[in-house]
Parts: structure tokens; sequence; C-alpha cells
């Protein structure tokens, strides 16, 4: 297969799949993942797709609910990172409620089996827990979403109004100092204000990228926020801003 041939391909591919991850590509195509990165370099270039950690995202999609699986590849070092340091923060005998975000996911499978009770409208969440005994694990129910695997809507958020939690852990799609926390789907942001507002101690987990972005729904001021834990990524203008709000900043090196 000649090169501008298996390009065309590629970006076809994306277009169809919203996303898809270097790996695919380097099996259906029987390359090396360096000359699928090569590709998706010159593609990016040529605003026919856009690079994400892992893989790449098409351009073309339209939603403002953004699939798990572009959400699993975008950043996933930072992460991972992110959920390794926020999974320090929970106790034995704690109750938590955590958010249907990757990074609550990473922190799902780094987590200890130890005694401890889980309210999450996450199924990948769920599911992950699922596999250590010591873990009860509560669901919101609500109406299914099903690009990010969730549940929300009224039920969920009627659900919630019955527990009180030592921590909630959420993530966001931005982060701005005066417009505060805010998500691109109504119904998440609406639950994870919920999740807030239910939560002794509140803890935002969020990659660099969402700094200084604003989307459609806020869901909370920045300084009804407990802690913030980022990482290393984040401008220093940014920290010092953070910093003279006196907000609990934390931030993280990837592995």
């Amino acid at each position: 297969m000649l090169v501008a041939e298996r390009q065309r391909k590629i970006v076809e591919l994306v277009n169809e799949r919203l996303s898809i991850r270097v790996s695919e590509l380097s099996d259906i195509f029987k390359v090396t993942e360096e000359t699928i990165r090569r590709d998706l370099e010159k593609l990016e270039k040529e605003e026919l797709l856009r690079r994400s950690h892992g893989g790449a995202i098409s351009l073309e999609k339209n939603s403002s609910e953004t699939s798990y699986t572009e959400r699993e590849i975008l950043n996933a070092s930072e992460k991972k990172a992110i959920a390794i340091e926020a999974v320090k923060l929970i106790n034995p005998g704690d109750q938590i409620v955590l958010d249907a975000s990757t990074t609550a996911w990473f922190m799902a499978k780094e987590l200890e089996d130890m005694p401890l009770t889980v309210i999450t409208n996450s199924i990948k969440v769920a599911m992950e827990l699922s596999k250590k005994e010591h873990v009860k694990v509560i669901s919101t129910g609500g109406m299914l979403l099903p690009k990010s695997l969730s549940f929300a809507g009224p039920l969920a958020e009627r659900s919630l109004e019955k527990y009180f939690v030592n921590k909630a852990f959420i993530s966001c799609k931005g982060v701005h100092l005066e417009e505060g926390l805010s998500d691109s789907n109504e119904w998440q942001a609406l639950l994870k204000k919920k999740m807030l507002e239910i939560a002794d101690k509140t803890i935002l987990l969020a990659d660099s990228s969402k700094f200084g972005v604003r989307t459609f729904v806020q869901i909370t001021k920045i300084n009804n926020i407990d802690e913030i834990i980022t990482d290393s990524k984040l401008s220093k203008e940014y920290s010092n801003e953070l910093n003279e709000k006196n907000l609990n900043l934390k931030v993280v090196h990837k592995g």
C-alpha cells in the first residue's frame, strides 16, 4: 500500500470511529507504531485529524459528550499520575464519591482492597471496584449516557441526596479562575455539583490541559474546592494565580 493511500485510510478510520489508538492502526496496516506516529504527525499538520496521547481523534466529531474511548487516551499518563496521588488521600473506612472521569477509573484501578464505601455514576469505575471484595460500591442509577458509560439525570441526582461522604473526587472539562469548574454536558455538570454538595472535602482531579478553559455549564466556583491535583505541565503563571487565591494545589510528575 502506498503511503498516501494508507494516510487517506487512516483519516477515514479516525473519522468513522471518532478516536483510535496507534497500536490499532499499526495492526491494521501492518507497519510499525513509529511509522503510524509519523503519519499522524503529517496528517495533524494538514489539519485532517488531531493527535492525542496514544492515538488520534477526529476533527469532524460534533458532540457535547466525549466518548469514553477518546477520553481514555487523552493525557493518559498525566491522569494516571494524578490518580496515584489522589488515592493517597483515601483511608480505610472512608465513604467517598467518584465521578465518571477516566481519572476516577484510574483511581479505582490503583485503590487497595480495603474497607471502603464508594458511590459512583460510572459503569467502568463500578466494574473495576467489583474486583475488590472489601470495597462496597453504590451506583447512582439514572439515565445511561452511552458515550461516557455513566449514569446521570434527575434520578441520579436524587439518589445522592440520601448520602453524606467524607470526600468527593471529581474531574471536569474546564477550570477557569473566574468562571470556575465547567462541563460540556449539562446532566454531568449538575450531578457533579451534587457530588460536591454531599462531601466534607472536595478534590478536583484535572490535568493541565483543562486550565484556562471554560465550557458550557458551570459546576461550581473554584474557591469551593478544597484541593486541586494536577500535573507538572501546568503553566507557572496559572500555578502562581491559584496559589495567590490560597487554593491547596498539588502538582504531580508522571512516572
